[in-house]
């Protein structure tokens, strides 16, 4: 986990990058102490922000807190993001992100540690005993309620290993119409496995902004889309 430095910050700021994103994945309970930790540091010297901040931002060029914001961007629908991050969250004012495969929400119990396993999905080892793994869509309206659900594709891909109409469909298009329908608004954002950044070949951002998705989030930038 990422300490924020005052020097580091102000470096930041002077070079105009009012954002800063921390990345997590699994939040096992076991690491709920450190978690808490983590997050308390950075309320003390970031806002959080909504999407209609990062809106307001992206679209006027001006930053209209008084603190430098945080998004915090929770991977992989774990449930434990449900148990363990949003109460957090919750209880520090902050809006997490989550950036959610919706095949793994969509997997049955029984088979989610075999999905996570053969799908790039690292697991905890509180989470390798049977059991539920991922969130379920219940879950995830009821967070849509106060954070900000994106999509991660369906099965956890990576842009190279996506090529045909029938790929594209399934890992872009077919999430977010899943995502908008049980949250019910339009999904904001969309993340491809590895954090592959927008730009890379014509057919993927294509088919990004088709989707009708406004941002997509990657290793080293927060992309606007149109």
């Amino acid at each position: 986990m990422t300490r924020p430095s005052l020097p580091a910050l102000a470096g930041q700021l002077g070079a105009g990058h009012f954002i800063r994103v921390l990345n997590f994945h699994s939040t096992p309970t076991d690491s709920a102490a450190e978690l808490e930790r983590e997050l308390i540091r950075h309320a003390e010297l970031f806002s959080p922000v909504t999407l209609d901040d990062l809106d307001r931002y992206v679209d006027s060029g001006r930053w209209h807190h008084d603190r430098p914001g945080l998004i915090p961007v929770f991977y992989e629908g774990f449930r434990n993001g449900i148990t363990v991050a949003a109460p957090l969250l919750d209880a520090l004012g902050l809006t997490g992100w989550f950036a959610i495969p919706t095949g793994f929400i969509d997997c049955d119990t029984d088979h989610q540690e075999a999905f996570a396993r053969s799908h790039w999905i690292r697991l905890a080892a509180e989470d390798q005993h049977g059991g539920r793994i991922a969130m379920s869509w219940d879950e995830v309206a009821a967070l849509s309620e106060r954070h900000v659900i994106m999509a991660h594709t369906a099965r956890h891909e990576g842009y190279e290993t996506v090529h045909t109409a029938e790929d594209l469909e399934r890992e872009v298009a077919e999430p977010k119409r899943r995502i908008d329908a049980v949250t019910g608004r339009p999904t904001p954002g969309f993340v491809w496995l590895h954090g592959t950044s927008w730009g890379n070949r014509e057919l993927h951002d294509r088919a990004v902004r088709e989707a009708g998705y406004r941002y997509v989030f990657s290793n080293t930038m927060i992309h606007r889309i149109g």
